[in-house]
């Protein structure tokens, strides 16, 4: 889809699908607050899923509680440096999937930078209760699953060259 239009057009088919999975995020969390926020757990599957309502003040899976500051400095930052690499990216067919991992990856930091700033805490309530995982929303799905992605098309789909490819465009060269 990205490499079939003009560049100028890709960039906005982007950012759009970035700003439908920002609200995405934001609707559940909307819903967890009025559903879930000092009631009970609702029960999915027993014993296996569950929605349970979260104030986390650390990032996924509550790791770095507390460090507000941090995460300030550093998620805009990053959404720069992402925001730059979807821009400069190739417009060619076999990076089409990494154009979508970043979309992803802008799409659930913004999404949870968005709690942060306006509550300084982030809405979790996704909660796998059959091996305790810790509890999660739906912009952590975004950003875990884009990173695991990212490992795998890196090892196994992309070859040096292309690699050497993005480089390149980073780099301006």
């Amino acid at each position: 889809m990205f490499y079939k239009v003009k560049k100028s057009t890709s960039i906005i088919y982007s950012f759009a699908l970035i700003l439908i999975f920002i609200v995405l995020d934001q609707v559940t969390k909307y819903l967890a607050v009025q559903h879930l926020m000092n009631k009970d757990d609702i029960i999915l599957i027993p014993g296996v899923l569950q929605l349970h309502y979260l104030e986390n003040t650390g990032a996924a899976f509550s790791l770095l509680e507390g460090k507000q500051l941090l995460f300030g400095i550093i998620t805009p930052i990053l959404l720069i440096l992402l925001t730059y690499v979807l821009i400069r990216l190739p417009q060619n067919k076999k990076y089409t999937l990494l154009n979508y991992i970043i979309i992803f990856v802008i799409a659930g930091a913004i999404g949870n930078y968005i709690d942060r700033v306006t509550n300084n805490y982030v809405v979790d309530f996704i909660y796998f209760s059959l091996i305790n995982f810790p509890v999660f929303n739906v912009a952590d799905i975004y950003v875990t699953c884009s990173v695991i992605a990212l490992f795998l098309v890196i090892l196994f789909y992309y070859k040096d060259e292309d690699l050497e490819e993005i480089k390149q465009r980073l780099l301006f060269k």
